[in-house]
């Protein structure tokens, strides 16, 4: 049926397609009878998980960028997801970058996007997470409006993370978009730092495109400040001909996120958690995340070709 489904999509442009796919969730998941059937058919075999002081009850999770505003937790729930990572939000809404930003790759399984944060702002997002009833562990992601200077990053990241930390049971903060100017220069100690002084206890999610020393860097600050990390984000670089700038997310960062993945393990210790996302399709690349570090995974270019069907058939990996 998805195949079905997701071949009418992918007639229309990829932005389009989302916005179409979150109008109708937004509709089927006022159905209670229709959300109690789907929560029926996509019941995957409970794994719980104890980690960040939460209860997952499987490890596999929807990252940030699928749901901006936090408008389909109940249906994203629904499907089997352990948890959900909503965002990115910024204090003040953000139109993002001109269209066209999103556009995807068939044949490689794999999505270019340059979206640039474009979300309702933190005010309009805490209202919908404090509706929420957090049936599974709700992350929000934080980021920086465009026209916020670097010096003036940590404030903003503060303050959203003020306003949006009440109704979500952890924060993530992002550094690591390409599609924002400068932003991937936050993920230096000095900014760092102070970032994390500011937002409080948080997860930071970090680019692939880190040489050995920065990361190293990157990993001692997170490894005393912050709760976690999230490994990792699009990446800018082209494993094969594609001439749209942007993140490039799905089946070709796999191998490159995963070796990150492992050197920040490798850095950071065992019991540090960590979560691992970037090209996840299969049983055998959730086991490899895994076996690379990672307490946790999260998909999204995968959930967009595989459908609805995914979640579950990961959970029981």
């Amino acid at each position: 049926m998805y195949r079905l489904i997701r071949d009418l999509l992918f007639r229309l442009d990829a932005e389009s397609a989302h916005e179409l796919t979150v109008e109708q969730i937004t509709r089927l998941q006022q159905i209670p009878l229709l959300m109690r059937a789907l929560e029926w058919m996509c019941e995957a075999e409970a794994k719980p998980v104890q980690l960040l002081g939460m209860t997952f009850r499987n490890r596999i999770g929807i990252a940030a960028g699928f749901d901006k505003n936090a408008s389909m937790m109940p249906f994203l729930a629904a499907l089997g997801f352990g948890f959900i990572e909503v965002g990115t939000v910024t204090l003040h809404p953000q139109s993002g970058n001109p269209k066209p930003r999103l556009f995807r790759y068939p044949a490689h399984e794999a999505i270019i996007n340059r979206m640039g944060f474009n979300n309702d702002g933190a005010a309009a997002v805490a209202e919908r997470l404090q509706a929420w009833d957090r049936r599974v562990p709700t992350l929000v992601n934080v980021g920086k409006n465009r026209d916020v200077p670097l010096d003036a990053a940590a404030d903003a990241y503060g303050e959203c993370a003020r306003i949006l930390t009440p109704h979500a049971d952890a924060v993530v903060v992002n550094l690591s978009s390409p599609n924002t100017p400068s932003l991937r220069d936050l993920q230096r100690p000095e900014h760092l730092e102070k970032i994390l002084g500011a937002v409080g206890p948080a997860l930071v999610k970090i680019a692939p495109d880190v040489d050995e020393a920065m990361l190293s860097e990157i990993c001692d600050v997170c490894s005393k400040r912050a709760r976690g990390m999230i490994c990792t984000n699009t990446t800018i670089e082209r494993p094969f001909a594609a001439n749209e700038p942007g993140g490039l997310s799905g089946r070709p960062l796999m191998r490159r996120s995963t070796e990150v993945l492992a050197q920040v393990r490798e850095r950071v210790g065992p019991g540090f958690p960590l979560i691992g996302v970037g090209g996840v399709f299969t049983p055998d690349d959730v086991r490899a995340k895994r076996e690379a570090g990672a307490d946790l995974v999260q998909v999204y270019t995968s959930f967009v070709y595989e459908g609805p069907s995914l979640p579950r058939r990961l959970a029981e990996a």
